[in-house]
Formats: structure tokens, sequence, C-alpha cells
């Protein structure tokens, strides 16, 4: 498997509900970043990869995504509908192509294992049409940044 999927096992009572996101000596490298993203429905954000290996876990904590991997060398794909129906957590080594769809509007976050550096950024795009994942996405007409329409 390209990705590692991380049960969010919830203890809901009366006030709603608690789980435990990620513990970091269970990760493969520890996270160092927290970074939040909210979508409206029919947004595709990526598909991003990290040469230097930077690793998120993804986790959608309102709404629904599809996230999408795809492993650049094999060809190998991944995709789950993470969120309220299904609370999950993703765990994607960088150096895999990975993104994700907005089916509703979203509240996202992703915790990553190398800070980010406007200077030297290593972030590289594959077209979210790519032949290998276009059949994966929901939509055909997504709503892209300036960058991703341009990857």
């Amino acid at each position: 498997m390209i990705v590692d999927r991380i049960e969010l096992t919830r203890h809901e009572d009366e006030r709603g509900w608690f789980s435990e996101l990620a513990r970091a000596s269970t990760l493969p490298k520890p996270f160092v970043q927290a970074n939040l993203s909210f979508s409206r429905k029919g947004v595709i954000r990526g598909l991003h990869f990290h040469e230097r290996g930077q690793d998120d876990v993804f986790v959608c904590l309102s709404g629904m995504v599809r996230v999408v991997v795809l492993d650049r060398t094999t060809g190998e794909t991944f995709t789950e509908d993470i969120g309220d129906d299904n609370p999950v957590a993703i765990y994607v080594p960088g150096i895999h192509a990975h993104g994700y769809e907005a089916l509703t509007d979203a509240h996202f976050a992703y915790l990553v294992t190398s800070e980010y550096d406007a200077a030297h950024p290593d972030e590289h795009g594959i077209p979210w049409d790519d032949d290998r994942v276009r059949h994966l996405w929901s939509t055909s007409s997504p709503i892209l940044s300036a960058r991703d329409a341009s990857s």
C-alpha cells in the first residue's frame, strides 16, 4: 500500500465526540507544522509531491473530501473519501503525488513533517487530470487554483 490509513475512533456522548488524531510515536516521521484549509464543493487541490520527502497526515475536519494519491514510480493509485461519514486520517509519503477534492464544503487539516520554506519550496505538481488519476475524481470540471490549473 502506498499510504497508511489511520482509524479515528470517536468517543461520543451527549456533548458530541472526541477523537485522537495522531501520536507522533506511531508515525514514520514526526510532524512539525499543521495547516488548515477550507474548500468549497468542487475544488481540487493538487496533485502535489515533495522531492525532499515532506510527508502529510490528511484529515477532513468537517464535510467530505476525496483523497487521491499516485505513486509516481509504479503508477499505483489510492483513493478514499474521508470526513464526516468516514472519520479516518491518511498518512501520505510526500514523494507520492497527492491531492484532494472537496465533495462538500469542507474544512481540512494536514500535518506535515517539514516546515514550508518559501525561499526553497519543495512542492511540485502533476495535473489533476493526468491519465493515471483523472477517472478517480467525481468531477470533470473542478475549481482549481492558478498554480494547479497550470501543472
